[in-house]
C-alpha cells in the first residue's frame, strides 16, 4: 500500500488524527464506558477490557502500521483534544486504490452526527488528498446507526452479503457493503466546508 499522506484532518467540530501511544488513557476510558454499546455490533469489544499497558502496545502498533502504510486508524477527538469521542479508520482491506471506512463511537456521544462529520472527512480525504479509486463503508443490515451514515452521504448500496461474516458471539450475520467510487464524489458538488488537513510533520496539504 501507498504511503499515507493525511495524519491529522480537522473539521467543524472534531479532530481526526492518527494516534500516538500517549493517547491510551483516552481511548481506555471511551471503551470502557462503552462497553455495553459496542459489544452488540464491533467483535474486538468482547475482549475489552484491557489494561492501560496493553491499550499502549495496541496504539504503538497502530502507529506502526499506519507509518510503514498497512492500515491507517485515526482517533476521534473534542477540538482541544482532551475527550476522545471515538475511532475510524480509513482501512486497507480492499486491493490497491481502494479502502474501506469504519467507526465506532463512545457511549457518551451517540446521537450527534459524529460518524458522518468523521465519514465525510474522510471521504474527502480519501478521493481528493490519498487519490483513491473506490471506498467502501461496511455494515450490518440492523444496525440502523451505523448504515445511516453511508445513506446521508450518498453511498451506493451495492450488495449485501448474507451471512458472510461473523459476528459478535461468534454466529453468521449479513453485511451490507455501501460504495462510492471517484467518478461518483467527482460528479458531486463539493461539500461544505472543507477539512484541514495535516501530514506527518504538521504542514497543512492544499489540493
Amino acid at each position: 500500500m501507498p504511503l499515507a499522506k493525511a495524519y491529522r484532518i480537522e473539521t467543524e467540530r472534531l479532530v481526526i488524527r492518527c494516534y500516538a501511544p500517549q493517547d491510551a488513557i483516552l481511548l481506555k476510558n471511551a471503551i470502557d464506558r462503552s462497553l455495553e454499546h459496542l459489544r452488540p455490533w464491533m467483535p474486538w469489544a468482547h475482549h475489552e477490557p484491557e489494561n492501560l499497558a496493553a491499550k499502549t502496545a495496541r496504539l504503538r502498533k497502530y502507529r506502526g502500521q499506519f507509518d510503514l502504510g498497512f492500515d491507517y486508524v485515526f482517533g476521534i477527538f473534542n477540538k482541544d483534544e482532551t475527550v476522545q469521542i471515538g475511532s475510524t479508520g480509513l482501512h486497507a482491506r480492499a486491493e490497491e486504490g481502494a479502502r474501506e471506512i469504519g467507526y465506532w463511537i463512545s457511549a457518551d456521544h451517540i446521537n450527534k452526527g459524529y460518524a458522518t462529520e468523521a465519514a465525510k472527512a474522510l471521504t474527502i480525504v480519501g478521493f481528493e488528498v490519498e487519490e483513491l479509486d473506490r471506498i467502501e463503508i461496511h455494515c450490518a443490515p440492523n444496525n440502523a446507526a451505523s448504515l445511516n451514515v453511508p445513506k446521508k452521504l450518498g453511498y451506493l448500496h451495492e450488495a449485501t452479503l448474507r451471512e458472510r461474516h461473523t459476528g459478535p458471539e461468534g454466529k453468521k450475520r449479513d453485511t451490507m457493503i455501501w460504495t462510492m467510487f471517484r467518478e461518483d464524489y467527482l460528479s458531486k458538488p463539493k461539500q461544505q466546508p472543507q477539512p484541514k488537513v495535516f501530514d506527518v510533520v504538521g504542514e497543512q496539504i492544499e489540493w
